[in-house]
């Protein structure tokens, strides 16, 4: 039944695409392309391409057009200017390989009431749960639910409306500047270094060789089913990890300290660079500020995020002094000031970007980011007494473990 839900989704998604193709090329009516108009020309053609639509809840038709309505408003929108980002392509034909997905917004859906552990989906009926539902949700009233399939599991994902809450206190950890990086997560001004578990080189072998197994098989058999769904389950493994690794790192970051300053990277440039793509991607510097972003919002602190173009690896966070040119092979900053105390033996990299951060002031006019950078004091690592369950070391100790 889920299967058949997912499949009456894509096939509402297909037909409809293709009855737009039709009204551009002229060969039907012409139609609106928002969700109202799509349903209504679904719905009148429904009776005689999809007799059997009664078998599944009209909620799945209802997301295969709301899908290729959005699809469609995305690619205008991005054709006109009105999309940031980048461009969207016009919409094209779901395959079952790749979305397996359908949701409920009307109707007699959710919570169970005396079966925490279940969920209630029209047309299929009592779902177990491996969760305890009732009380992930609470006293939240279920607004929408997404039924999705990934690597061969069932994912129920529930939008919960919940009363105001509460302000929360903003935590008294001060201020961290916090420069992430490939070999090392995270540094964070006061010396906290979070390090980077790379799960996709550590499951790159396993991965290998689910994929030289897939290759042999003929696609469409059942042993080519087999070895593709073993593929799937390595790699949401290695993503389910590296989620954790960061839910971890940004969770304890959000909880300890009152005002966060990051940098703004651009991701999708340095994933342009063959050489760092890689492990650029299996860091996940994305995922992390996304995280990082909501999380201080829950707890009541403030995240701070500097110009992409503001130079903290470049600069002295003793004196100011910005070097000309620092590649990504030296991992020691040294000063060019040779008054300066970092002038001989240098300092981490890494931490004399983090502690430039940690000082970073928004520029408001010319020149006010560099009269910044010359009136900020600097204080140097210190170890610092986090809370959060998350595998941290300092620049100066042995690694330990924050509980």
């Amino acid at each position: 039944m889920l299967l058949s839900h997912a499949g009456a989704a894509r096939f509402a998604y297909n037909f409809m695409l293709g009855m737009v193709k039709a009204a551009v090329a002229g060969r039907v009516g012409r139609f609106g392309w928002s969700k109202a108009q799509l349903r209504r020309v679904w719905n009148s053609w429904k009776a005689d391409v999809a007799p059997w639509s009664a078998g599944n809840s009209k909620e799945a038709y209802s997301y295969g057009v709301e899908c290729l309505a959005n699809a469609l408003k995305n690619w205008s929108d991005s054709k006109h200017g009105k999309r940031e980002g980048p461009k969207m392509g016009f919409p094209k034909c779901r395959v079952r390989s790749k979305h397996m997905k359908f949701a409920y917004t009307t109707g007699s859906f959710g919570l169970i009431n005396g079966d925490p552990k279940a969920l209630k989906l029209p047309r299929i009926g009592r779902v177990h749960c491996f969760e305890d539902m009732g009380k992930r949700v609470g006293d939240g009233r279920v607004l929408r639910m997404t039924v999705s399939c990934s690597a061969g599991c069932w994912y129920a994902s529930l939008t919960v409306e919940y009363p105001d809450p509460v302000a929360p206190a903003k935590p008294s950890g001060g201020t961290v500047g916090i420069d992430v990086g490939v070999k090392i997560l995270a540094t964070l001004s006061d010396g906290t270094v979070i390090d980077n578990p790379k799960h996709y080189k550590r499951n790159e072998r396993k991965l290998r060789k689910a994929g030289k197994r897939l290759s042999c098989r003929v696609k469409g058999s059942n042993r080519w089913k087999k070895a593709s769904l073993a593929v799937q389950k390595v790699q949401a493994r290695t993503a389910a990890q590296r989620h954790d690794t960061i839910n971890r790192a940004t969770t304890m970051i959000a909880q300890t300290y009152g005002t966060t300053v990051i940098e703004d990277l651009n991701v999708a440039g340095m994933k342009r660079n063959r050489h760092l793509a890689k492990a650029v991607s299996d860091a996940g510097f994305g995922e992390f500020r996304r995280q990082l972003a909501y999380k201080c919002l829950d707890s009541g602190a403030t995240l701070v995020v500097a110009d992409r173009w503001y130079p903290s690896s470049k600069t002295c966070s003793g004196c100011g002094t910005v070097k000309a040119k620092l590649s990504l092979a030296d991992r020691v900053f040294v000063c060019d000031n040779l008054s300066c105390g970092y002038a001989r033996e240098g300092v981490d990299r890494d931490w004399n970007a983090a502690v430039n951060l940690e000082h970073y002031v928004a520029p408001s006019a010319a020149g006010d980011a560099k009269r910044a950078r010359r009136n900020r004091k600097t204080t140097g690592p210190r170890q610092a007494g986090n809370a959060g369950p998350c595998e941290t070391r300092t620049k100066q100790n042995a690694p330990i473990s924050v509980q």
